[in-house]
C-alpha cells in the first residue's frame, strides 16, 4: 500500500464532478445531524475543514455560524473552491504537513470523507495526533467517514455490485465504489477502515471517542432510499483530547 496523502479527486474530471455536487441521496444523511451534533459538543465559532475539496463542508460550516479555514492536499479542488467562494480562507497542505496551521488553535475540526483516502495506520494516528494538536481547549474533531457497510450494499447514491471483493476486505485494503449522482462514473478507491481500526488510531493518537453516530433514512425523506433505512452508510465520531 503506498505510503502518501493524496486525494482521490485531484486530477480535472474527479474535481469538476464533485464540484458540482451538493447534498444529494444518501450524502443528505452525512451531513443532516451535524448540525445538531456539532451543537451540542462546541461552544466556540473557530473552526478548521480538514480535506475540505472544494470547499462544500468549508461552506456548511461557515452557514453554521463557523469562522472557518478549508485546508486541501489537491490544487484542482482548492481552485474551485476559491472560485465559488472568493471570501474564503482555503490554504493547501503539502505531504500530509499541517505547517500552514501552525499556531492555530480551533474548536471545531471536521474532517468529512478525508480519512477514506488515507492509506496506512501510521499515517492516519500522524495525523490525528497533529490535529488533536490544534485543538483549542475543550476543542473536538468530527471525523466523518464512510462505514464498512458502505462497501457491501447498493444505495440512492452509490453502487458496489461490481466490487464483489469488497466483502472480503480488511483493513487497510483498497475498495471500490461508483458515485451514481455524478456522470464521471469511474470507481472511486477508498482505503477500508472498520470501526475497530479506527478506534485503535484514535487511542494512539491521544484522543478519546465522546460520541459515535451512524445515521439512518426515514421513509418521510423525499430521496428513493435503497439500504439507507435499515443500515447506516456513513460513521460519525466525535472526539477529544485523552485524559
Amino acid at each position: 500500500m503506498p505510503d502518501q496523502f493524496a486525494n482521490v479527486y485531484a486530477d480535472e474530471v474527479r474535481a469538476d464532478a464533485y464540484a458540482r455536487l451538493a447534498f444529494p441521496g444518501t450524502y443528505y444523511l452525512a451531513f443532516r445531524d451535524l448540525p445538531s451534533l456539532i451543537g451540542r459538543h462546541v461552544t466556540d465559532r473557530r473552526a478548521l475543514d480538514f480535506g475540505c475539496g472544494t470547499g462544500r463542508s468549508t461552506r456548511f460550516l461557515r452557514d453554521l455560524g463557523f469562522d472557518v479555514t478549508g485546508v486541501d492536499v489537491a490544487d484542482e479542488m482548492l481552485r474551485r473552491a476559491r472560485g465559488a467562494d472568493p471570501r474564503g480562507d482555503y490554504r493547501q497542505v503539502e505531504d500530509g504537513s499541517l505547517d500552514v496551521l501552525e499556531g492555530e488553535r480551533f474548536a471545531l475540526i471536521l474532517s468529512a470523507f478525508t480519512f477514506d483516502n488515507i492509506a496506512t495506520r501510521e499515517r492516519k494516528v500522524g495525523l490525528f495526533h497533529g490535529l488533536g494538536g490544534l485543538l483549542g481547549t475543550g476543542g473536538r474533531i468530527v471525523n466523518l467517514v464512510s462505514s464498512e457497510d458502505i462497501y457491501v450494499h447498493e444505495w440512492a447514491s452509490f453502487s458496489t455490485r461490481n466490487f464483489p471483493e469488497n466483502r472480503g476486505a480488511a483493513a487497510g485494503d483498497v475498495v471500490r465504489i461508483v458515485m451514481l449522482d455524478v456522470q464521471d462514473r469511474r470507481p472511486v478507491e477508498d482505503i477500508y477502515w472498520p470501526d475497530a481500526a479506527y478506534r485503535d488510531v484514535y487511542r494512539e493518537a491521544g484522543l478519546e471517542v465522546l460520541k459515535t453516530h451512524r445515521p439512518l433514512g426515514a421513509d418521510s425523506e423525499p430521496y428513493p432510499w435503497v439500504s439507507e433505512t435499515t443500515v447506516s452508510p456513513w460513521a460519525i465520531y466525535v472526539l477529544g483530547a485523552s485524559g
